[in-house]
């Protein structure tokens, strides 16, 4: 095995990457998560057990590997303690190797409020999101008034922040979009608690990740969701709110384009999509739906069914042309 391989999807999402992680994590040291939030949805079974991970990666499976999830994840405090909770249930022993970047933005409870009723008032026109605020959150990163992970060691500066930010978002809630609008001091005092449950994972994640290659480390860069749902490159605006390309490996985890070794495309035979956009190759007979029924095409995320159609190739050429793929891994035979 090399000593960095990506995993990347090369289609719309649901390739199957989580299953060809878990195997590439038997191999290595570990593995990095760099965009998305938990709308991602990898689905592993292992020893006829099946385990759906969101947001933590999927090498926690592995009682060695080392977890880290970087910069470029909206991380939801409240989503990765549900998650926690479930690998403990399983008895998935996670201490002392989940790792989270000092630099993740958070998704807060009125980014989901925001989420959900942007949705809810474009009606037909909607784009089909989670609702789960990964859109919101990446927003407010981007207008530089986001509040990220590192922020809670300053409790101060941490009020003053929320406060402002939810003048701002209150404002929307109540006078556009008639919902429900937050506390500026519920959602602090939440924060606050949550900290000191996380505070002891909380690394700077180049650093690491440049350490662990020095000392001759395997890691796995896990992606999420596909290429074509891009923010850049996808089907715009059908498209997720992070770069699920190559690209977004570099600016996610702060690794270098150097480091990396092998880029691994995983391929469904088959097509799918879930949500609203352009599909040039889908089906609405009867195939459709036995590719449907056939390939359990149902999101693990959200449950919704899947849209299934033949494999496009010319789609497939456009996402080798974006991230240079070593190599294709063909899932669904």
């Amino acid at each position: 095995m090399n000593n960095s391989i990506a995993i990347l999807g090369a289609q719309w999402g649901d390739e199957g990457k989580g299953k060809i992680v878990d195997l590439l994590t038997e191999k290595c040291d570990a593995v990095v998560r760099f965009q998305g939030g938990h709308n991602a949805g990898h689905t592993l079974v292992v020893d006829n057990k099946t385990t759906i991970l969101h947001l933590v990666p999927s090498g926690i499976l592995h009682k060695n590997v080392k977890c880290i999830i970087g910069n470029g994840v909206v991380l939801s405090l409240d989503a990765l303690s549900e998650e926690i909770n479930t690998l403990k249930k399983n008895k998935i022993d996670i201490g002392g190797r989940l790792f989270l970047s000092n630099g993740c933005p958070l998704i807060l409870p009125f980014h989901i409020a925001l989420d959900k009723a942007r949705e809810i008032k474009k009606g037909k026109g909607k784009i089909g999101t989670t609702g789960r605020g990964i859109g919101p959150a990446y927003e407010d990163k981007i207008s530089r008034r986001g509040v990220r992970l590192g922020d809670l060691s300053d409790e101060k500066s941490l009020l003053e922040k929320i406060t402002e930010l939810l003048d701002y978002h209150n404002f929307m809630l109540k006078n556009y979009y008639n919902t429900e609008t937050f506390n500026a001091d519920n959602i602090y005092e939440k924060l606050l608690t949550q900290f000191q449950l996380y505070k002891n994972c909380i690394i700077d994640v180049p650093e690491y990740i440049d350490s662990a290659f020095s000392k001759g480390k395997k890691i796995v860069f896990e992606g999420a969701q596909g290429t074509l749902l891009d923010i850049d490159h996808g089907t715009y605006p059908f498209v997720t709110s992070s770069n699920t390309t190559v690209g977004g490996i570099f600016t996610g985890s702060g690794v270098s384009p150097k480091r990396l070794d092998y880029v691994l495309a995983i391929v469904k035979a088959y097509t799918t999509r879930v949500g609203s956009g352009p599909f040039m190759t889908e089906l609405f007979d009867n195939d459709g739906k036995i590719l449907s029924d056939r390939g359990h095409e149902f999101v693990a995320t959200t449950g919704r069914q899947r849209r299934c159609g033949w494999l496009d190739l010319i789609a497939l050429k456009r996402s080798i042309i974006i991230n240079g793929f070593t190599g294709i891994c063909l899932t669904k035979l």
